[in-house]
């Protein structure tokens, strides 16, 4: 019966076959197992004589048996089968495990001794002696035969997959081949005339030819089929998503004349900037059109995001509507609550009772907010994954604000706004994100950029201290921040670990370390020792603020600093978003090599909010030239976050940037990349618009709504309905 790429791989191949693919890598089914696709193709070229074999390549050779015995191991448990092949002039030695020795002989008596064939494996050594362990082969009873197939062998590129040590590349090349030989036609995602004006394969081609190339000239057309396919599918699914939130129906939030937001509005000393206007006018129609708004607003640190929701909450405010802000951390929540509270003023403040819920709360104080919140006394709730508690109800959840989205999985997401009926939703960051990933992981979202920033703020310099050229710059950096608290302005130090002798890291996306990299030199414990008997900063006001500390002192410690308390704040990246310290002139980051690029910037962007000048020093014993120190160099260059981000996406690749809250989308990404494909990507974009004016449900377009069945589960939707 012919394959479809629905079959199960118990059909194709057998259930043992099928259990070890599963075990491995999670594969059920044909369509899986295509998808695993090689990572590199090796080239056999000539046949090698054995003495000129090179170690470490994959090679085919012509060889004879020499010998071959089976034997128990002694170690551990099974058996093994020792071969020696040789082509006349040198020679090398076989390995083969097996489960037990019967399964060794049967290996044994089939390579006997006087048999001739083509072995093909990667060349190792073992004690002094050349081998294959587990190699492919093929054996001849026909001479010319065997020289005939083994020329063909040696032309054919050898395809290299990603394996574990449970499965090796060649067995993964042997089971897609059986597969191959059963498969019926594949349904094409894409149409004859698209596929004619795109110049790509047909689906059944590009996969034959990704995974056996005649040559090195079919791979590239095979790649870029399937990437587009990949690309069409997810855009696809991601416009579905979109029209299946705008089938929704949502409760219209109108603003009144006279009511909140416009008295909140004549009540700010300053006038918004052309970008809050313009936003606060997208978030207002939204607010009042007939589906749930499902909007994304990026905005650099200290662009006024906070100010652009608030507006929205006290729209919803208007007709009773209660809005809830879920940020990432306690001292975040609490810092919203005081923004929120502040900016209101003590007139509006009474009328929509902003009310604080953490679960670092009192049992006490926790029950007071929680009736607020459900009686709809409170229409502003700020808090934490304490909102997402089962205990925590809403009288009328109109909005929900998230913020810092990257921070949550999608199901608290979910969760938050499972508890009103189908509320309205805006999503926060400061971290800029490229046209092509918004594009990828966003695709359902509506977005809006907000890049001018507030009038008054002095701007801030960047400069990175490279101890590994200029030691005695470390000195100068502590000096230069006694200077500023001199001056009556206060200093942030920021390191990647609370203690370097526990590795209590705190760095949320750190960049990967290689292998075996040291940890971060400062932890905020040992910066604190150091400083204690610093001539000039060991007698200032100094104090330490990291992630493990309880919820009311890390609180205390952020409001004495904001107000003036403190000089000098140690502290590990807990104080990256949202924290408001207008007085704050300084962010000095050590190690600065061990945090993204993207990190580096949400940092630096707590200095330089008032009118004092924002100094960034960025401290690193990075060697110049690395990819390492190209990060630290290329935040010191520009404020442009949005520039930064596509910097960030270069260095760190996409796998990391679209983070495990994504697994929907990562999952159904094979080949597609977004920095490399980002016009394929566009162009996908474009496709899928017009298939879906044309044909919403896919009725005309079989293959596709095939390839989004398969592709994106039913678990990558729900991902992608909670982005």
């Amino acid at each position: 019966m012919p394959l479809t790429l629905d079959s199960t791989l118990e059909e194709a191949l057998g259930d043992a076959p099928a259990k070890t693919l599963n075990r491995a890598f999670g594969m059920s089914t044909v369509g899986d197992l295509l998808s695993h696709y090689p990572r590199r193709y090796a080239d056999p070229g000539e046949l090698t004589p054995i003495r000129e074999l090179p170690l470490g390549e994959t090679v085919t050779i012509v060889a004879e048996v020499l010998s071959s015995s089976a034997r128990v191991m002694r170690n551990r448990r099974g058996a093994m089968v020792d071969v020696v092949i040789g082509d006349g002039i040198g020679r090398m030695s076989l390995t083969f495990f097996a489960k037990n020795l019967g399964a060794a002989q049967w290996r044994a008596d089939q390579l006997a001794v006087g048999r001739r064939g083509v072995f093909s494996g990667k060349v190792g050594e073992f004690n002094g002696v050349t081998q294959f362990a587990h190699p492919e082969y093929e054996l001849f009873d026909d001479e010319d035969a065997a020289r005939r197939r083994a020329d063909a062998r040696a032309a054919e590129l050898i395809p290299i997959y990603p394996a574990t040590s449970s499965i090796q590349t060649w067995q993964i090349a042997k089971f897609v081949g059986r597969v191959l030989d059963g498969l019926s036609e594949v349904p094409d995602p894409l149409s004859a005339d698209v596929r004619a004006k795109e110049e790509l394969l047909g689906a059944r081609e590009a996969i034959e030819r990704i995974h056996r190339p005649r040559t090195r000239n079919d791979i590239d057309p095979a790649v870029r089929t399937l990437r587009m396919h990949e690309a069409l599918t997810l855009q696809t699914a991601l416009l579905q998503q979109r029209e299946e939130v705008r089938a929704l129906a949502a409760t219209s939030r109108p603003a009144a004349p006279g009511g909140l937001l416009e008295r909140f509005d004549a009540s700010l000393p300053y006038t918004l900037t052309p970008d809050q206007q313009s936003v606060g006018a997208q978030i207002a129609a939204d607010l009042v059109g007939s589906w749930p708004m499902n909007r994304l607003v990026q905005g650099e640190v200290g662009s006024g995001k906070t100010l652009v929701a608030l507006r929205a909450m006290l729209q919803v405010a208007e007709s009773g509507g209660q809005a809830a802000l879920i940020a990432p951390t306690e001292v975040l929540a609490a810092q919203h609550l005081r923004s929120i509270a502040k900016m209101l003023g003590p007139d509006l403040a009474p009328l929509v009772m902003p009310t604080l819920l953490t679960g670092q709360m009192t049992a006490a104080e926790r029950r007071k907010a929680a009736l607020r919140v459900a009686s709809g006394q409170a229409l502003i709730v700020v808090g934490t994954h304490a909102l997402l508690g089962e205990k925590t109800t809403f009288a009328d959840l109109g909005l929900v604000v998230v913020d810092e989205q990257h921070r949550f999985g999608v199901e608290q997401r979910e969760a938050l706004r499972a508890k009103g009926s189908s509320p309205h939703a805006l999503v926060l960051t400061a971290t800029p994100i490229p046209r092509t990933v918004a594009m990828t992981v966003f695709g359902d979202l509506d977005t809006s950029v907000i890049r001018t920033m507030p009038a008054g703020r002095a701007g801030i310099q960047s400069f990175v201290a490279p101890l590994a050229e200029h030691p005695g710059w470390f000195n100068r950096v502590w000096e230069r921040a006694a200077e500023e608290i001199a001056q009556g302005r206060q200093v942030f130090a920021v390191c990647a670990a609370i203690d370097t002798t526990k590795k209590t890291a705190e760095a949320g996306d750190q960049p990967p370390q290689p292998e075996g990299a040291a940890g971060p030199r400062w932890g905020v414990v040992q910066l604190d020792e150091a400083l204690s008997t610093h001539p000039t900063l060991g007698g200032l006001r100094r104090a330490v603020l990291h992630g493990r500390m309880p919820s009311d002192e890390k609180d205390a410690v952020m409001q004495a600093f904001a107000r003036g308390d403190i000089d000098l704040l140690l502290a590990t990246t807990v104080i990256e978003v949202g924290v408001d310290v207008p007085n704050a002139s300084t962010m000095i980051v050590l190690d600065a090599d061990r945090f993204g690029v993207s990190q580096l910037h949400q940092l630096r962007g707590r200095v330089g909010r008032g009118g004092v000048p924002g100094l960034c020093l960025l401290v690193t014993e990075a060697e110049a030239g690395s990819v390492a120190r190209e990060r630290v160099d290329a935040v010191a260059s520009t404020l442009d976050g949005f520039a930064l981000a596509e910097v960030d996406l270069e260095l760190r690749g996409e796998g990391d940037v679209l983070g495990a809250a994504q697994a929907g989308v990562r999952s159904s990404l094979k080949l597609l990349r977004v920095v490399k494909d980002s016009g394929l990507i566009v162009r996908a974009r474009e496709l899928a618009e017009g298939i879906l004016a044309a044909d919403p449900d896919l009725s005309a377009h079989p293959g596709l709504r095939a390839a989004i069945s398969r592709r994106v589960s039913d678990d990558d939707r729900a991902a992608l309905a909670k982005n």
